[in-house]
């Protein structure tokens, strides 16, 4: 039976107010290498296969801290980016909400097919990932490990677990945290959510 864990990149330092960070490329902060190494240590004994993560720095550095502890190198797959928000990227939730107050209700209102400009949609980015993933798991690994971002998780966690993409933002993905995905008998997937996170960031 095929088992994947989902990480979620550790911290970068943005504090409490949150923006729209897509494919900025960021780096760990220190908090952030902190729960890597913590990572590490909760996925010493598992027998990972692969390795995989995005091309993003954040990505990057936390599977490279986790890979310390298992004799493998990174797969660094460019398509396991976060989703991009464009013109919004890198701005806060409160400056678009107060600029663009219709277009901010929008994407409230269709978090599947809104695009902000320049940037992707949730089905968009559903179309890029859903196949990484799909070829992740029909490889000869039994174990693997993707160091994704935020929206990734999701988009996985919905495709996996078979529920439909509006319902996205019904999974926490705070930095730092691993789910479990593992297939039951019947070929399905089943998901143990959370099983560490180290913050609330």
């Amino acid at each position: 039976m095929k088992k994947v864990y989902i990480v979620r990149h550790g911290d970068i330092g943005l504090g409490k107010n949150k923006r729209y960070i897509g494919i900025k490329d960021l780096p760990l902060s220190a908090e952030g290498r902190k729960q890597a190494f913590s990572l590490k240590e909760r996925l010493r004994e598992i027998p990972l296969d692969r390795i995989y993560c995005s091309a993003l720095s954040r990505s990057r550095e936390t599977a490279a801290i986790i890979a310390e502890a298992h004799p493998l190198s990174l797969t660094v797959l460019p398509d396991l980016h976060e989703i991009e928000m464009g013109e919004w990227e890198g701005r806060l939730f409160s400056e678009i909400q107060e600029l663009f107050p219709a277009e901010y209700r929008q994407r409230g209102e269709d978090i599947v097919n809104y695009r902000p400009p320049g940037g992707e949609s949730f089905l968009q980015c559903y179309l890029r990932i859903i196949p990484v993933f799909e070829r992740i798991v029909r490889s000869d690994a039994e174990t693997s490990l993707i160091v994704g971002h935020a929206g990734v998780n999701r988009v996985i966690l919905c495709h996996a677990l078979g529920l439909p993409l509006p319902d996205i933002f019904s999974f926490k993905q705070n930095y730092g945290c691993l789910t479990l995905l593992s297939q039951n008998h019947r070929g399905q997937w089943e998901g143990k959510l959370n099983i560490l996170a180290v913050t609330n960031g």
